[in-house]
């Protein structure tokens, strides 16, 4: 599937601060920012009265009752830039899952420097928003007033995060995310059921498999892993790229065992073992030695410990595939349930 771009797709008013941005046709008011990262900003948006012919999207439980949206602002100021946004805008143009965070809308457009300065481009992307957080915000706030999520919900939340990237690990030739952690996952509360988590942010996501065949093409998956895969979450052997080696989607199933290990603690199993001994994180990762801090009372069961373990392993070769991550949550899941 393809996207097309245009610089004349979108048109702006004063967007810092307030204003309107148009997207095909369909006019959006700037309410406030709600974050930013990088060249990014995402701000909540309302839909004023839309266009009669205005594009509409094509799943209507995308339309939004009360007409807010997130819209995601992204600076582009070198080529490599413009071509990573287009490359997120084509994987996620390519998802259809519940539990994957869909892109509505999309343009490209050109706009004035300051003072009559140079021309540059700028990326507008229209999601669905949740405004309940990341499972990052809600495992920390909930690590202050010393409360767990209990094992049940550790498990609904991380079979959700499992079935969409068992949907990116599908295509021919599959997708890796390539950035799985708390800070990418939305969470949504709903009264007597688990939260409904959704993997978002598709700016790392590439094909998942990579042949290295020399030292140089080692060293260029280690630059690019250091650029789009966050630390705490970057498995081995994007730490210490063999020179002959395959990488494919099991980059994917390291960052999970990492998020699960985060949805009950609170942080990646390396980050806190730097905070009890200090050190590297490659070093920890690629010893892969997990330490455990003091949960609840009573503690999580072994059984997710040793769920956890099972993905952590620096042997690409042994670390299991989404499917078996999916029959091993799905057992543990009614185990739990009886």
């Amino acid at each position: 599937m393809g996207c097309t771009f245009s610089g004349l797709n979108a048109l702006y008013d004063v967007v810092n601060g307030g204003g309107d941005v148009w997207i095909n046709e369909r006019r959006f008011r700037i309410i406030r920012q709600i974050g930013e990262g990088g060249f990014a900003f995402v701000y909540l948006v309302k839909e004023q009265t839309p266009l009669a012919h205005a594009k509409q999207p094509k799943d209507p439980s995308h339309v939004s009752e009360d007409g807010m949206y997130a819209l995601k602002k992204v600076l582009l100021q070198t080529d490599e830039q413009l071509q990573l946004v287009k490359q997120e805008i084509h994987v996620s143009s390519l998802l259809n899952h519940p539990n994957l965070l869909p892109l509505l809308d999309h343009s490209i457009i050109a706009v004035k420097g300051p003072q009559g300065g140079s021309w540059n481009q700028e990326a507008y992307l229209l999601f669905p928003v949740h405004l309940d957080g990341t499972l990052l915000d809600n495992t920390q706030s909930m690590k202050a007033r010393r409360e767990y999520f209990t094992p049940n919900s550790v498990l609904h939340i991380f079979r959700q995060l499992c079935a969409g990237l068992k949907h990116m690990h599908s295509f021919d030739p599959s997708y890796a995310h390539n950035d799985v952690k708390p800070g990418n996952v939305l969470i949504k509360w709903r009264k007597g059921q688990p939260p409904l988590a959704i993997l978002m942010d598709f700016g790392s996501a590439a094909p998942a498999k990579r042949e290295v065949r020399s030292r140089s093409d080692a060293v260029k998956v280690q630059e690019w892993a250091a650029e789009h895969c966050s630390a705490p979450y970057r498995a081995p052997e994007l730490w210490d790229c063999p020179s002959y080696s395959d990488i494919d989607e099991k980059t994917d199933i390291w960052s999970l065992g990492c998020t699960l290990y985060a949805i009950m603690y609170g942080m990646s199993p390396f980050e806190y073992t730097l905070g009890e001994s200090g050190g590297s994180l490659q070093l920890a990762a690629m010893s892969g030695q997990i330490k455990w801090p003091p949960g609840p009372n009573p503690p999580y069961p072994e059984s997710l410990h040793q769920f956890v373990t099972w993905m952590l392993q620096p042997q690409v070769a042994i670390r299991p595939s989404i499917d078996d991550v999916i029959i091993h949550v799905d057992k543990l899941l009614a185990k739990f349930s009886s």
